[in-house]
């Protein structure tokens, strides 16, 4: 996401990373108890990643992520007046850049005076699945994570069969 916040900044796009919770929690970076928990593992992952971004931090119990659906990783996009514009289950920067990139032409086409009427999408994007890469990064927080990914990876039967899984 950096690269396309970067790109984005360039055309008066704000972007801002709010951390909720330890996704994967381990050994290194354990469940949070308290803000000051919370905020050395967001240190943490702004070191590693390079994260560019400001970061907020939400409160122990999570509040603004329950009150945005409490799922593991959404992007959300707004206007400037709040209007969600995007909502992803997942973050990925492409998904998230082309959706930024639409309503800048949006914007555009309304400064050029094109009568436009809003409606809704629904539609699958595609992120990368990379096992090896996941594990590396889950392998940062600690051996637990890892373990307890693994654990859950094998059991997902929803979503990977036999021989068909993208991610092996």
């Amino acid at each position: 996401m950096n690269e396309s916040a970067t790109r984005l900044a360039e055309q008066g796009v704000g972007s801002i990373f709010l951390y909720t919770h330890e996704a994967h929690p381990g050994e290194n970076y354990p469940p949070h108890r308290t803000m000051e928990d919370k905020a050395k593992c967001a240190q943490g992952m702004r070191d590693v990643y390079n994260v560019n971004r400001p970061i907020y931090l939400d409160d122990v119990a999570g509040a603004l992520h329950i009150q945005f659906g409490g799922m593991a990783n959404m992007t959300w996009i707004f206007n400037k007046a709040g209007v969600p514009l995007y909502k992803s289950r997942w973050t990925d920067a492409k998904s998230a850049e082309n959706a930024a990139t639409y309503y800048l032409d949006v914007q555009a086409r309304r400064k050029n005076r094109e009568r436009l009427a809003p409606f809704m999408v629904e539609r699958i994007d595609y992120r990368d699945v990379n096992k090896e890469k996941r594990l590396e990064g889950l392998g940062r927080a600690g051996q637990k994570a890892v373990d307890d990914w693994v654990k859950l990876y094998e059991q997902d039967k929803l979503f990977f069969k036999p021989g068909t899984d993208p991610g092996a």
